[in-house]
């Protein structure tokens, strides 16, 4: 490996490590404060995570946070900072349990109009963002976090047993979905059930990596979060892509809530899963944008969230984990910044040091050789 490639790997693996060893190191400090053992609960999450069942667990949970993450980092790649994943995916969830509730059609039918359903909710949502965006100038930070009210208003309202709701006791349900639009489980027999969702999560995660890195719909949105200027002097249409950005990811939000309702509640109540796009934006930034990045700290999120209840019964406070994950968040935001300046800094020291090289050999080269061919071979160098 080139000494190029070492420093760009240490540069890419340097800001995730730095993050997690430093929360690891400030929750070893709260504990202490606290008289706890600052050692004994990583052990015991670390043994959770040795247990069939709780794989299981990490691995459903973390394809939602998998697909919630790809939906921020997508807008992350345009400079745009979609915070209304919450609101979409929400949404996105309760309109499709609604449909289906109501229409019945043959499984090889049925699934894909749910995702559908989904994904084109989830976009129009975020769709709204992008076009106040494109046309007023409103900034998509602001115009997300209202409409992530908007969707909680509108939620709400569908649920009312006067709209599409059904009431089950104190809870406001959309009622039972048709089994023919239930996503087939895996089972693992003690283990549990493993979300088939998870593997269109995979799946999402190639798609993502293929359409970024070989099409040129993803260089050129790449191009304009890069330098909307630049692109546009390019032919690009840069307004159109923050768009098609928006919508895009929207689409993926809206798919975020779908592991929860098509593969175990099958409905859309006041129980279902909240505060997962919140989640999101720690996970894409962890993972630095890239899809096995965000893989791993979705992992990493989930195997907090599920190996830390074991700590309830221990005489630990489950909030060891929210604690971390928060620390985490904070954590990765300055190392991100530090490890970025450090690798300016060595940009610039390894191009100071090719110029001073070139010097060295135009020097040499003029002993036996003309000025113009020396301009050429530093130029090659």
């Amino acid at each position: 490996m080139k000494k190029f490639d070492r420093e760009r790997l240490l540069l890419g693996l340097a800001g995730p490590v730095i993050a997690l060893v430093v929360a690891v190191l400030l929750t070893s400090v709260v504990l202490l404060a606290s008289g706890k053992n600052p050692f004994e609960p990583y052990a015991i999450m670390l043994e959770q995570a040795g247990f069939a069942d709780i794989q299981v667990l990490i691995l459903n949970a973390a394809a939602g946070y998998y697909i919630a993450a790809l939906a921020v980092a997508i807008g992350f790649r345009m400079n745009l900072f979609n915070i209304g994943v919450e609101g979409q995916y929400r949404l996105a969830a309760m309109v499709t349990a609604v449909v289906g509730a109501k229409v019945a059609l043959p499984g090889a039918l049925q699934l894909p109009l749910l995702v559908l359903v989904a994904a084109l909710t989830g976009a129009f949502w975020a769709g709204i963002a992008g076009l106040l965006k494109v046309t007023r100038g409103v900034s998509e930070v602001v115009a997300t976090i209202m409409l992530n009210s908007i969707a909680t208003a509108v939620i709400g309202y569908f649920t009312l047993p006067s709209v599409f709701g059904v009431q089950q006791g104190n809870n406001k349900t959309t009622g039972e979905m048709h089994e023919s639009g239930w996503f087939p489980n895996l089972d693992l027999g003690a283990a549990g059930e493993l979300y088939g969702f998870v593997f269109v999560a995979v799946a999402l995660g190639v798609a993502y990596w293929v359409v970024l890195n070989r099409t040129r719909f993803g260089f050129d949105l790449r191009a304009t979060g890069a330098s909307e200027s630049a692109a546009a002097a390019s032919g690009v249409n840069a307004k159109r892509m923050v768009l098609t950005a928006m919508l895009l990811s929207g689409a993926v939000a809206g798919l975020a809530g779908m592991p929860t309702l098509l593969n175990d509640t099958h409905t859309y109540s006041l129980s279902f899963p909240t505060s997962l796009g919140f989640t999101a934006i720690g996970i894409a930034l962890l993972g630095r944008g890239g899809p096995v990045g965000i893989a791993f700290a979705s992992l990493l999120w989930a195997f907090l969230d599920k190996a830390s209840a074991e700590l309830d019964y221990r005489g630990y406070d489950t909030e060891i984990a929210v604690i971390m994950q928060g620390l985490i968040v904070i954590a990765v935001v300055v190392s991100y910044e530090a490890v970025g300046r450090w690798g300016l800094r060595r940009q610039q020291q390894r191009v100071g040091e090719e110029i001073a090289a070139g010097h060295v050999i135009g020097a040499e080269g003029n002993s036996g050789t003309s000025g113009d061919d020396n301009d050429k071979e530093v130029a090659a160098r």
